[in-house]
């Protein structure tokens, strides 16, 4: 019996079995969004890097204060790290256009290529937040702030599978993000 069993962490989504038996994992498609300095943000920016999602907007009135605390942890844990991204999602992006995304950006004093404030075409968000990163992410005018959306930090790895889905607003749980995060820096 030995304790130093490395830790490995599951691979999320759908998977299929190809031709050759192999597993293949889900993994998020190609993608690309205006970050907040009206740069385009795509699949190619995070190759080979580990990265933390998640979805958001600017004015909302009840999660996401909470979960930025929490995101800022770790973008101040991994400032110095060039394997490590966090992309933020705006799921109003009517509103948060990359200058709105700027000032949020200012305020939080962050800024890319490390941290992606990202706004584009709202279906496209949608199904990126439903289909991709599979938590909730859309319009709900009986929401406060007119939209539902999973308060859901996502761990993606190098390859860009999905490998874990933590409470953002809870910091017992984003401790474990973080420890999780150590796993796949490794790997």
């Amino acid at each position: 019996f030995s304790c130093s069993q490395e830790k490995k962490l599951p691979f999320l989504g759908p998977k299929q079995v190809n031709a050759q038996g192999d597993t293949v994992y889900h993994q998020i498609p190609s993608f690309r969004f205006l970050n907040q300095d009206s740069v385009f943000v795509s699949e190619k920016d995070v190759e080979g890097k580990v990265y933390v999602a998640d979805f958001f907007f600017t004015t909302c009135p009840t999660i996401c204060p909470k979960m930025k605390t929490q995101m800022l942890r770790i973008y101040e844990r991994y400032k110095e790290r060039d394997d490590v991204r966090l992309l933020s999602h705006s799921i109003d992006p009517d509103f948060d256009t990359p200058s709105v995304l700027k000032d949020y950006a200012s305020r939080l004093h962050v800024s890319s290529p490390k941290w992606n404030l990202l706004t584009g075409d709202k279906a496209k968000i949608y199904q990126l937040g439903q289909k991709s990163y599979l938590v909730s992410a859309q319009e709900d005018p009986a929401e406060a702030g007119g939209f539902v959306h999973s308060g859901a930090f996502i761990l993606v790895d190098k390859n860009r599978h999905v490998r874990g889905i933590y409470d953002g607003t809870v910091e017992a749980e984003v401790n474990h993000l973080l420890e999780d995060m150590e796993v796949l820096l490794k790997e």
